[in-house]
């Protein structure tokens, strides 16, 4: 181990062995057979399918004493990114996916992360000194064949709205509004609003940190962070999601709710707004909505045997109460929509009460709760 108390390696062995991958036999299989053939350690250990690919980068990761840095599930920065042009990304295999303006570091993730000629290479280019992870080869191809063409859009506008943070300012709401509607940041919004929209997520988190804004998606239930934006572009953002929704872009000392509609990709979205004050600044989640889905079958929703015979006779009793519960974005609302869909007859009268109305349903008479009206859950 050295003074940090981290454990030096001296081959891929030795991290196999120490992780339990491998055991001695196995390792002196090896040994002999880079004595009767000359081939390396990695290729031996690669040929002979030990571990999957992106354990043996881990595993790599280890021995080379950096970062291991997961691509498919990492968020980064559009600002990042535009440091380094994609020929440059693709010949030399790197990913740029985090900047520290404080420190002037610059992060990136190669396949050999002790490449140092590239490494002096980018430090020369970008002005910055870098601080190389490792990823895989197949992530990183991946990530600059897919991600780094669809990204421009929001690398672009970030730059702009960076570039146009440094005009005069004339007040504080007259900045803002003029901001909010300008072109670079109303393209930030709409391109984090149609990632949402293709990635099927359920809900968007924009969450200024003390360096950066994150942006999240819950996706399948899971939160996954996508986006890394600069610090100076969260007020643009959310003055332009406040404008949008119709909330007061001056007041940021109690939460506001709105709504809004979006229209990507041939889908026509809902959109729930909500802000809350934060040490950092204001949070905002936006849930979607999308106006024109059909409302699942129980079946289509998972529920099959004995689970589904219980519910179906549930709903089929004239008096009672279901209760459905559960975390957010595991589907409660989406199953009580599916069980009024089997509910609402021409023969029964079905009232709701909800906050918002997701879906619009035939035969059902659904309630808009309205606080500011007098119109409750209670009092409904």
């Amino acid at each position: 181990m050295n003074d940090s108390g981290t454990k030096i390696y001296k081959n891929l062995k030795e991290v196999l062995k120490d992780q339990g991958l491998i055991d001695d036999a196995k390792s002196e299989e090896i040994n002999l057979r880079q004595l009767k053939t000359g081939e390396t350690e990695e290729e031996i250990i690669k040929s002979m399918r030990l571990v999957p690919d992106d354990e043996f980068a881990k595993i790599k990761a280890l021995l080379l004493r950096v970062s291991f840095v997961d691509l498919d599930t990492i968020g980064f920065s559009p600002e990042a990114l535009s440091l380094v042009p994609e020929v440059v990304a693709q010949k030399y295999r790197i990913v740029p996916y985090r900047l520290d303006p404080k420190t002037k570091t610059l992060y990136v993730t190669m396949a050999n992360p002790l490449d140092l000629e590239t490494i002096e290479f980018l430090e020369k280019k970008t002005g910055l000194k870098i601080a190389s992870g490792m990823s895989t080869e197949k992530q990183i191809d991946s990530f600059i064949k897919e991600k780094y063409i669809r990204e421009k859009n929001i690398t672009s506008e970030v730059n702009k709205a960076l570039d146009e943070r440094k005009v005069e300012e004339i007040s504080v709401k007259k900045a803002q509004e003029k901001v909010a509607v300008e072109a670079p940041v109303a393209k930030i919004v709409s391109t984090i609003l149609e990632y949402a929209v293709k990635s099927r997520a359920s809900d968007v988190h924009i969450e200024p940190q003390e360096e950066n804004v994150r942006i999240r998606y819950r996706i399948d239930g899971i939160l996954q962070e996508k986006y890394l934006l600069p610090r100076n572009v969260h007020d643009a953002v959310v003055s332009r999601i406040k404008i949008l929704s119709g909330l007061k872009i001056d007041e940021k000392r109690i939460p506001q709710d709105g709504r809004f509609f979006f229209s990507a990709d041939g889908n026509d979205v809902d959109l729930r707004i909500s802000t809350l004050p934060t040490t950092y600044g204001e949070k905002v989640v936006m849930r979607l909505l999308k106006k024109s889905q059909k409302v699942p079958t129980l079946p289509e929703l998972g529920l099959r045997g004995l689970a589904l015979k219980n519910l179906m006779n549930a709903i089929g009793r004239p008096h009672g109460i279901i209760i459905v519960c559960g975390p957010t974005g595991s589907g409660k609302t989406t199953t009580l929509y599916s069980v009024l869909d089997i509910v609402a007859t021409s023969r029964v009268n079905v009232v709701t009460i909800e906050d918002p109305v997701e879906y619009q349903m035939k035969g059902v008479n659904q309630v808009q709760v309205n606080v500011q009206a007098g119109l409750t859950f209670a009092s409904a």
